[in-house]
């Protein structure tokens, strides 16, 4: 913001003669040549009989003084103009310009740590890896419309959110999650096998390994419940269905594990999470 200058009044200054060393400070810029008029007592104030009178040529600093009887013609004045100019010049194209230092980064904000506590029956981290799955999902395949609670009811049957929520501060599982081993002993599952023997689901979203191959990122951890939401979203949407209506959502689930018991369980969580009533486990049906 600007300020307003006042300026000090000042008496008039009696006129002294004309001369050679006036015409002078006309035409030299200010502050390359000081030009004055001193007493012999040094108070600059005039007197009624002055004595030594004595006129100051020069660079602030280099004064060359001049006594008033002796004033110098205009062509004299003129070269004495033009030479402090030249001094003047040289000095400054002499003086180094320091570069302005750069301006210093910013440091980064860290962002504060996602609490681990319950939202809305969910733990903390497995409620935002959730949100941030459907955010994402969002942007990638805007056209399959997948709610988090879809995902939220598929963590809840699966593993109970991740055991209830034993994630470390990533939202990796302190213990990982395996399924028990597709040997064909179990009743209605198939046997499958990998390359190392029978085949383990994985995660806390319970990832068969050829599935999870397929359609997780690079460098993704089936333990990890962020990972692990993303990558089920994916699966999910895979089918080009509609899945924000309950028809292109049984569709989807049914993909995920081939039974209707299943899917009923899945809807029954994601309602209650999408409304808050939690559903009564008593009436569901036993997968």
């Amino acid at each position: 913001m600007g300020r307003h200058s006042v300026g000090r009044h000042r008496k008039p200054a009696p006129q002294r003669q004309r001369s050679a060393a006036v015409a002078m400070a006309l035409v030299v810029p200010a502050g390359l040549i000081t030009i004055g008029a001193t007493t012999a007592a040094g108070h600059g104030r005039p007197s009624a009989a002055p004595v030594h009178n004595t006129w100051t040529v020069g660079l602030a600093g280099d004064a060359v003084q001049m006594p008033a009887d002796q004033q110098a013609p205009p062509a004299a004045a003129a070269v004495a103009v033009a030479a402090v100019k030249s001094a003047a010049a040289t000095h400054q194209a002499s003086a180094p310009v320091a570069a302005p230092a750069p301006a210093a980064a910013p440091a980064p904000v860290a962002a504060p740590p996602v609490s681990n506590a319950p939202q809305d029956g969910i733990p903390g981290l497995a409620y935002d890896a959730y949100h941030s799955a459907e955010r994402a999902l969002s942007q990638q395949d805007p056209a399959c419309g997948l709610p988090w609670t879809v995902l939220a009811g598929i963590g809840r049957i699966e593993s109970n959110q991740g055991n209830g929520g034993q994630f470390d501060e990533h939202g990796t599982m302190l213990t990982p999650i395996y399924g028990p081993a597709l040997d064909g002993s179990l009743p209605g599952n198939e046997i499958i096998t990998d390359g190392s023997g029978y085949a383990r689901a994985e995660g806390p979203m319970q990832f068969m390994p050829t599935t999870w191959a397929a359609y997780a990122a690079p460098g993704a951890n089936p333990q990890n419940i962020y990972d692990a939401a993303l990558t089920a979203g994916k699966y999910l949407c895979s089918g080009g269905e509609n899945l924000r209506d309950i028809g292109g959502q049984t569709h989807a689930i049914l993909r995920y594990n081939h039974s209707m018991a299943y899917v009923a369980n899945v809807l029954a969580w994601s309602t209650g999470y999408a409304t808050g009533i939690a559903p009564l486990v008593d009436s569901l049906p036993k997968i």
